[in-house]
């Protein structure tokens, strides 16, 4: 997840950001709906159901530096889980529920109720889950180095 959200920090967003607002609104509109496949849900989900069983197998093996890493790791997974659901989400169903954007007077009031709120929350997003990935590589460095 989080090269995901960092590719849209750093090159999706910036350059939609550059076009107009209709090609910016059809973009987004169609993203989201690619986006909603089986890939990405297995990742996305996946990901929490791997972090519960990391948590619990190292709770019961007792090594209690990698479990705290493993349970940041999924408080900051979780979080950007929450942020999804919470913001993110509802702003592309708002984006989807705009209809055709040939049809749409004003895209540029819907481009400005969507573009910041989201691009920023995708920050957001792309910072927790890097933090999360970097906490699971320190959990591995250190696990690596107790079985030695």
């Amino acid at each position: 997840m989080a090269g995901l959200f960092a590719a849209f920090a750093y090159s999706v967003m910036p350059g939609l950001h550059r076009s107009d607002d209709h090609t910016f609104v059809t973009a987004m509109q169609r993203i989201n709906q690619a986006i909603l496949n089986g890939w990405f849900m297995t990742c996305f989900l996946g990901a929490l159901v791997a972090l519960g069983l990391a948590a619990v197998t190292q709770w019961t093996d007792g090594d209690r530096k990698v479990f705290a890493y493993v349970v940041a790791a999924s408080v900051l997974y979780l979080t950007m889980f929450v942020i999804t659901a919470a913001v993110n989400v509802p702003l592309n169903n708002e984006l989807a529920d705009v209809g055709s954007p040939d049809r749409i007077a004003d895209l540029a009031a819907v481009r400005a109720r969507f573009e910041s709120r989201w691009v920023t929350w995708n920050i957001v997003r792309a910072v927790t889950s890097t933090g999360a990935f970097g906490c699971l590589v320190w959990a591995l460095v250190l696990h690596g180095r107790s079985t030695r």
